[in-house]
């Protein structure tokens, strides 16, 4: 793409000669391509290439099509009304704009994501429309413009990569092949990486099972096998705020929740956070702190912009005494009545509510039951607000705090689960969204306060994404978001 993150998660230049230039009205981006780069058949990439892919976005309306979301003509392409976004122009062959509807600077972010990348529109369009996917399961015609290529690939069984020869960004790095296989069976994967079938796994955010990332992490020589990275993922329980003042669209019509407002529904709130030993949850549901740890500096994940710190969120804390006082000022267990805890069906999933149960039943005396089903039908639910209380979980899409509240904090968000609704965080949202986040930073962070001074979530655990690789090789690991690029594994003689 134009732009790529580093290891620290810091967005530098990739195929682009440098950062874009922004008008002072923060409309108009222009990107000025290198002038060397070529895509893995030879064909050189030019501004009419990112142009070709990004108008493929909306038309093709992908998982994250709403990267594009902000650029002009972005609705008439998606509707089927026009093939090209009005706001991408062609300068010269290595140089273009695009011209957004409003100032967005989280949008220099999404661009180095992969919805972004550039893709080869000669190879698409001989296949015979620009829409085409086809293209991307066959090694011939898979082409791109990173350091390695597709060489074969076995549906649903395997797929081999190779470094591209003479590759334009110099060194692809020690790795002379890449072989990768699809097993669904987290015993099967263990067993053939012991026996040496395979260097590493935890690429793509594969895992042990509990019982043997137990079994590395508790044997000295095992351990030395495996290492435990920060995951951008977040997981705590969600209260559902309708109620009579609350302006969220989906609480028309519903009954108040008893976890609802700042007077009652807040204690409530506040005695279920408190009442949560995390620790034990960690032991019990985290596979001894193997799977996730305590989320103590508020609902971004550690490791990103906009975390809060550690230690930082007071309702983070056990409690259990304070939590029953809080309890009975808001009326006792009475104020609940018969609740359930609501959550999509995953072993983790149940182990966690399973032990919140026994925890509010011991700190609390309340009786929380427990309740999964499947989850599409849970996320639709959940995104109408349906439950009372119930399981919430966000995984990053990158590192921007807009990613978080704009999809689960402000009125109306596409993906809450609370209904939360609080005008001075909509506005402040709306404001610090125009601004690059070097600028917006500091609101984030302030409305990121907000969400713990108003217990809006019950922080439970951060995620941690588990690897394990042999020690002849080197360079396996990751940021909070991806995986080290494979130009920095080794293979050393063995």
């Amino acid at each position: 793409g134009l732009y790529k993150f580093d290891d620290q998660l810091n967005e530098v230049a990739d195929i682009a000669s440098g950062p874009p230039q922004i008008s002072s009205d923060g409309l108009t981006y222009t990107f000025k391509l290198k002038n060397n780069v070529k895509f893995s058949n030879g064909d050189p990439v030019k501004a009419d290439d990112f142009i070709f892919s990004w108008d493929r976005v909306p038309a093709m309306q992908g998982d994250y099509a709403s990267v594009m979301q902000p650029v002009v003509g972005y609705d008439d392409v998606s509707a089927g009304k026009a093939t090209h976004m009005s706001g991408l122009k062609k300068i010269d062959d290595y140089s273009f704009s695009a011209t957004l509807t409003a100032p967005a600077g989280y949008w220099y972010t999404e661009v180095a994501l992969w919805t972004a990348w550039v893709v080869d529109q000669k190879v698409i369009l001989a296949a015979g429309k620009a829409t085409d996917t086809a293209w991307a399961d066959n090694p011939a015609t898979a082409i791109g413009t990173g350091q390695f290529k597709m060489t074969a690939r076995t549906p649903k069984q395997s797929i081999d990569f190779a470094p591209v020869a003479n590759w334009w960004g110099g060194s692809t790095g020690n790795i002379t092949k890449v072989h990768i296989e699809i097993v669904a069976d987290q015993k099967a994967q263990l067993t053939k990486y012991e026996s040496g079938g395979y260097s590493l796994i935890g690429f793509a955010n594969q895992n042990l099972t509990p019982e043997d990332v137990i079994r590395y992490n508790s044997d000295s020589q095992l351990k030395k096998q495996l290492q435990l990275q920060p995951s951008a993922r977040t997981t705590w329980v969600g209260f559902n705020q309708c109620g009579s003042s609350n302006q969220s669209k989906d609480c028309k019509g519903k009954p108040a929740s008893p976890f609802a407002g700042d007077g009652n529904g807040k204690l409530l709130r506040e005695a279920f956070s408190l009442a949560i030993d995390r620790d034990q949850l960690v032991d019990i549901a985290c596979s001894k702190g193997t799977a996730c740890v305590k989320a103590t500096g508020g609902v971004i994940t550690k490791g990103l912009k906009g975390y809060l710190g550690d230690n930082t969120d007071p309702w983070a804390v056990f409690d259990a005494n304070k939590a029953k006082q809080l309890l009975q000022q808001a009326g006792g267990a009475a104020a609940v009545g018969n609740l359930t805890y609501t959550y999509n069906a995953t072993a983790f999933n149940k182990a966690v509510c399973d032990n919140l149960a026994s925890q509010w039943r011991q700190n609390l005396g309340v009786t929380v039951q427990c309740a999964s089903t499947d989850r599409a039908s849970f996320f639709n639910a959940r995104s109408k607000c349906n439950y009372p209380i119930f399981r919430h979980s966000w995984g990053a899409d990158y590192d921007n705090p807009q990613d978080w509240f704009d999809f689960l904090f402000v009125t109306n968000a596409g993906s809450h689960g609370e209904c939360y609704a609080n005008s001075q965080l909509d506005s402040m949202s709306k404001d610090a969204n125009t601004k690059p986040l070097s600028q917006s930073l500091d609101t984030y962070k302030k409305m990121n306060q907000i969400l713990v001074d108003n217990t809006v979530t019950a922080n439970l655990v951060y995620g941690i994404q588990q690897y394990v690789s042999h020690p002849y090789v080197k360079g396996v690991g990751g940021n909070p978001l991806y995986d080290n690029y494979w130009s920095d594994v080794k293979i050393l003689q063995h």
